[in-house]
């Protein structure tokens, strides 16, 4: 079983190719939706998380209250390093429980979606790493139409993320998602890489 890495800035196309990369059987792992799962369910991953911050991040029924966490750490990089590691350390955990499963029950690969899949480490647990990146300006219009939101904020938004550079960097292979390229012929071509990577 494969195990592939999906990165990439915000608008690019990572969800045409995990889109592509289910259609070939694999088992799909969004690092955010399990995330926000633990949050809501782990109880080991809450106790950890009001050690560090204090009861104050809980709201009135006991769950991690996601703003109030989030201003625990807003603009203190200490802090905020620390969450990550408390976050990430129980994230991989369930991500490696879900690729096990997925090995047993015989699927050719496991992808997972994360964007902070190099910084977490998980990066150098896959098989491949693969980024899908877009220009500037075409992410900002997919972005915009997508959520609904304006310009200045879809464009500070995209800023905000890491650079192509960096992708380009850290990542075993890019997918250029082109601004003339219809979505078809990019998923056709992601199908293609995939399909060819899958059967080596």
């Amino acid at each position: 079983m494969k195990r592939i890495g999906i990165t990439g800035p915000t608008g690019a196309g990572k969800t045409t190719a995990l889109q592509v990369l289910e259609q070939l059987g694999a088992h799909i792992i969004d690092a955010d939706a399990v995330y926000h799962r633990l949050l809501a369910e782990s109880g080991e991953l809450r106790a950890a998380l009001v050690r560090r911050f204090g009861p104050s991040i809980l709201d009135a029924g006991g769950q991690v209250d996601r703003k109030a966490l989030g201003s625990a750490v807003f603009g203190d990089p200490a802090a905020l390093e620390d969450l990550n590691a408390i976050t990430h350390r129980f994230v991989l955990a369930d991500i490696r429980t879900q690729m096990e499963e997925a090995r047993q029950q015989g699927r050719p690969a496991v992808a997972v979606d994360a964007i902070a899949l190099v910084e977490s480490g998980l990066g150098a647990e896959c098989d491949a790493v693969v980024a899908v990146l877009a220009p500037l300006e075409t992410r900002i219009r997919r972005i915009m139409a997508r959520e609904g939101i304006s310009e200045d904020y879809a464009r500070r938004r995209a800023l905000a993320q890491k650079g192509d550079d960096f992708f380009r960097a850290h990542c075993d292979h890019v997918l250029e998602n082109g601004p003339e390229e219809s979505r078809e012929e990019f998923a056709q071509r992601a199908l293609d890489w995939f399909r060819a990577f899958l059967a080596e």
